[in-house]
């Protein structure tokens, strides 16, 4: 038999994990902990305080003389957190099968924590992204030293050699991007924030996707901005996500469409546009646009579907949200980045670097 999150041959179950800020609603980071609760969604953030706030609004109560088993019905689970840098905290779950016995249990008890098992798992996410993605740098170096024009080639063998270099480019970034999405479950996706302007991150964007745009006949265009204010953000992860908009309208553009990306502040965020003028996306793809495996299975492929799903881990992963939209002229895709305090706020006057 085989118990919910277990695998045949008995491995170890993954933890299922939700991301608690200090402020707002929680997170899942996955969908294993919603499996294991039993529970479609999250129970609302009114109602949710913490581990004992959260397994009570589940339906759970905490199993006599164990600080970190609770009940419900047919389900026990092992219920951890951990405490985060910025005040949030990882809140973790494993299953703990009916048919142990006590000496099972306490066994499961001291088993180590979810941060250690998260982490075991980010180590094994890195090898695998070494191994696969130093022999497809391998490949590409070499056939781009072929094309360097040293060597005479035949015009088919340069052909094969360009198409070569063009799917181990693609490759490269589609590994990435996995890996990535799946760091990003695990709650360990790197976002090294600093304080900067917005306007440089669009323009690399913008430059980045003109030379596809021009292919395909569609032009790119970085609308003017309004001042605003610098943002606390990793520059990649959010250039990332503002070209996967970019790439999802584009492969749907007509010639002759346009893109525009713009951006503007809205209260205490500032929100980013990416909006294709031309023919409306159909409502099938509005709603779905962001769920991955959804998209994948129907569209039997996972390039655009992982890299709009990794554009919306990197928007969240920053406090922020992701969106779409049509309407008579077009199609939006958009994200929202939170202002804190200071950044509203700016420097205090006198203040010196």
């Amino acid at each position: 038999m085989t118990w919910l999150g277990e695998t045949p041959g008995g491995n170890e179950a993954a933890p299922g994990l939700a991301l608690m800020p200090r402020q707002g609603t929680p997170r899942l980071l996955g969908p294993l902990l919603l499996d294991y609760l039993g529970l479609e969604a999250l129970p609302p953030a009114p109602g949710v305080s913490g581990i004992d706030g959260l397994m009570a609004a589940a339906g759970f109560r905490r199993k006599d003389g164990e600080r970190n088993l609770w009940e419900r019905e047919e389900r026990t689970l092992l219920v951890g957190e951990e405490s985060l840098e910025d005040g949030g905290r990882l809140v973790w779950a494993l299953p703990v099968p009916w048919s142990l016995g006590q000496a099972s249990v306490g066994q499961v008890s001291r088993a180590a924590p979810a941060s250690e098992r998260v982490a075991d798992r980010v180590r094994y996410l890195s090898l695998a992204s070494h191994d696969l993605r130093g022999s497809l740098a391998n490949i590409r170096s070499y056939a781009a030293l072929l094309l360097n024009g040293r060597i005479p080639l035949e015009p088919k063998a340069q052909r094969g050699l360009e198409t070569i270099l063009r799917n181990a480019d693609r490759a490269l970034s589609f590994a990435q991007d996995f890996f990535d999405s799946s760091r990003a479950d695990l709650g360990a996706l790197a976002c090294e924030r600093e304080r900067q302007a917005l306007l440089p991150i669009l323009d690399a964007a913008v430059e980045r996707m003109r030379a596809a745009a021009t292919a395909s006949n569609v032009e790119v265009v970085l609308d003017t901005l309004p001042e605003l204010p610098d943002v606390q953000v990793d520059a990649g992860r959010i250039q990332h996500a503002v070209e996967a908009f970019a790439h999802h309208l584009l492969s749907r553009a007509q010639p002759g469409e346009s893109l525009h990306v713009r951006a503007e502040r809205l209260g205490h965020q500032v929100r980013v546009e990416v909006r294709r003028e031309g023919a409306i996306h159909p409502e099938e793809d509005i709603t779905t646009v962001f769920q991955c495996e959804e998209r994948a299975f129907r569209e039997r492929k996972l390039e655009d579907p992982l890299r709009i799903f990794l554009a919306r881990q990197e928007v969240e992963a920053h406090g922020g949200q992701v969106g779409a939209q049509a309407d008579a002229g077009g199609t939006t895709l958009f994200l929202t980045l939170p202002l804190s305090l200071a950044e509203e706020l700016g420097h205090p006057a006198g203040w010196q670097a």
